[in-house]
């Protein structure tokens, strides 16, 4: 199955958060595949939202209706009650039903903290809770209704990372674990219901942030992968986007029901490719790059270091990065880390 193969014609898609990165990639290759768009955030010509940002949910959705979907842009805010029930309400007022919703709210890059918890400032870290998490189970809870009672539909809940392991630092570590977790226990209350629930997970993104902060832009980024450790692995969002995409596409996703998945997992299965045709793998690349350091006796520098090390806490309880755990325990233990 390739994307082009993936049809949604017909089918009501609403991407809360879709004015830059993974939601924006993700209307894209929706309208790709022939859905209609309802693109959602606080972002508007005239009127931006994030700071040194210049997106826009128009130009998201102009993006989505060239692609070959239809792009409605939402003007909303997802922390306001009343902002997420009127988008709801609009949607069924004009379309009569929802398919699929794709949560994928953060604006939480300036609030990370990557320091130890007891250091943390609060202030910061609540009010990522309150933008990355507390906004999903708020968009979540007004669109459930309308696909409780059509008996059908998905949520996608989008996050960073298809494990458990620790993510660096705590605010964000709870923040994409909340979303893996809010997954599974919507997809328990909504099976009986015929609605599925699941995350998604991109690998290392190229978003228009990342690209902007390297230097670079989607032409020429291979310039910048001798700056960034796993640049050269890095992925459009258009990839997740086609995952999503895909799974919205398979008339069987409900075996899939409370679970997390990564792009790179989804490719394999559903066949398809990133926009330039390639098929990033992350997994892949971290097994290749942590190998090639162990297989040189350990990190030799404290960039390979920290690498062994952020990669050996994330991954530690994975059983299918046993092998590999055992390896990166052993290599910090000879140099004392």
């Amino acid at each position: 199955m390739t994307a082009r193969e993936t049809t949604l014609a017909g089918r009501i898609a609403l991407v809360a958060g879709a004015t830059r990165g993974a939601g924006r990639g993700i209307a894209r290759m929706l309208g790709e595949a022939g859905a209609t768009v309802y693109c959602s955030g606080r972002s508007t010509r005239g009127s931006p939202a994030t700071r040194g940002r210049p997106e826009t949910i128009e130009e998201t959705a102009e993006l989505v209706t060239a692609a070959g979907g239809v792009g409605i842009p939402v003007r909303t805010d997802h922390r306001s009650d009343a902002e997420v029930e009127a988008l709801f309400a609009r949607v069924k007022a004009d379309s009569g039903r929802l398919d699929l919703l794709v949560n994928d709210i953060w604006g939480g890059d300036e609030l990370t903290q990557w320091q130890p918890f007891w250091t943390l400032d609060l202030a910061k870290g609540f009010e990522m809770l309150d933008t990355a998490v507390r906004t999903h189970v708020r968009t979540s809870r007004f669109a459930a209704p309308i696909l409780v009672a059509q008996r059908s539909g998905l949520i996608v809940e989008v996050t960073d990372g298809d494990h458990s392991g620790y993510r660096g630092t705590l605010f964000y570590d709870l923040a994409k674990i909340a979303a893996i977790r809010l997954a599974f226990a919507m997809a328990t209350e909504l099976a009986p219901h015929g609605v599925t629930a699941l995350a998604v997970t991109p690998g290392f993104l190229r978003s228009e942030a990342m690209l902007e902060r390297l230097g670079v832009s989607e032409a020429n980024w291979r310039e910048a992968a001798a700056k960034v450790r796993g640049f050269e692995a890095s992925e459009t969002p258009c990839y997740v986007g086609r995952a999503v995409a895909a799974l919205a596409a398979d008339r069987n996703v409900h075996a899939k029901t409370g679970r997390v998945f990564a792009s790179w997992t989804l490719a394999k299965e559903y066949g398809f490719t990133d926009a330039d045709g390639t098929r990033p793998d992350w997994s892949e690349y971290l097994r290749r790059s942590i190998g090639e350091i162990l297989d040189r006796g350990g990190p030799a520098n404290a960039d390979e270091r920290f690498w062994i090390e952020a990669w050996h806490s994330q991954l530690r309880d994975e059983p299918q990065w046993r092998d590999l755990v055992e390896r990166m325990a052993g290599a910090l233990r000879q140099r004392g880390a």
